[in-house]
Parts: structure tokens; C-alpha cells; sequence
């Protein structure tokens, strides 16, 4: 099974008026604008369904992940601004973050009341927030 994948993005179009660059393409159900401070550790959970894109903004994290049937199959990704991570279902992911940082998360399913809860589930990667809010394998 393939784990998480780190792109780095590069502008699509710079002049002297700035710079044009294309995050994703895709569908998405959902984005949010998240911050987070250095030492944080967010996500520790996996996604039924979802396929989740992280594009860091600014800052910089460690991306722990592994295989939920198979949790020997895990890898370590070291993310810096300009990046994005596509991690897919059954593949339970944290971040730790080694400098203050913004991201967008986009997802493929939309995540209002009731729809995140459904699926994602809590799993312990990293030592680190466990969301109390989900059901934990």
C-alpha cells in the first residue's frame, strides 16, 4: 500500500506582480486555514474514505504515518513551506511541528456535523493529542 506523498509546488507564473501557484487540482469536499505552534502535534487519527492534501503555507513539520492493516509499514516525511502531502485512506498520519506553521487541509469529502466524526478514527502514531471526540482503534 503506498503511504503518504510530499510534493514540493513551484510557481506556476511569477512577474513583477507576484506569483500564481496552483495548490491542487481535484475535487474537494472541504478546506480549512490551520495554524499550529512548534512543538504541536495534530491528526494522530486515519480517514475510512477521505484523502486528505496538507499544503504548508509557512513553518515546518515531521508527517509520521502508517499502514492501519499493516502498522510496521510506516515512514517518517520531514515537510517545508511549498509542499503538499497527500496521505490516503487506512493510512493513519500526525504531524509534529518543528516551527510554527500554517497549512491548508483539503479533503475529498465534505466534513460538515457528523461526517468527520463518521470517518475518521483516533490512532495513536505519535506520542501526542488524541482528539477525545473520535472513536479509537
Amino acid at each position: 500500500m503506498e503511504l503518504e506523498t510530499v510534493k514540493h509546488i513551484k510557481p506556476a507564473f511569477v512577474d513583477a506582480r507576484g506569483e500564481i501557484i496552483n495548490v491542487f487540482e481535484g475535487t474537494t469536499g472541504h478546506v480549512a486555514y490551520i495554524t499550529s505552534k512548534k512543538g504541536s502535534v495534530r491528526a494522530n487519527h486515519y480517514h475510512k474514505k477521505d484523502v486528505q492534501y496538507m499544503y504548508l503555507i509557512s513553518g515546518a513539520y515531521d508527517s509520521y504515518c502508517c499502514e492501519v492493516a499493516n502498522p510496521s509499514n510506516k515512514q517518517v516525511l520531514h515537510v517545508k513551506a511549498g509542499d503538499i502531502v497527500k496521505t490516503p485512506p487506512l493510512v493513519a498520519h500526525a504531524q509534529k511541528f518543528t516551527e510554527d506553521s500554517v497549512f491548508l487541509s483539503l479533503t475529498t469529502r465534505e466534513r460538515e456535523e457528523g461526517k468527520y466524526e463518521e470517518d475518521t478514527i483516533a490512532y495513536q502514531v505519535v506520542e501526542g493529542y488524541l482528539n477525545p471526540e473520535l472513536k479509537v482503534k
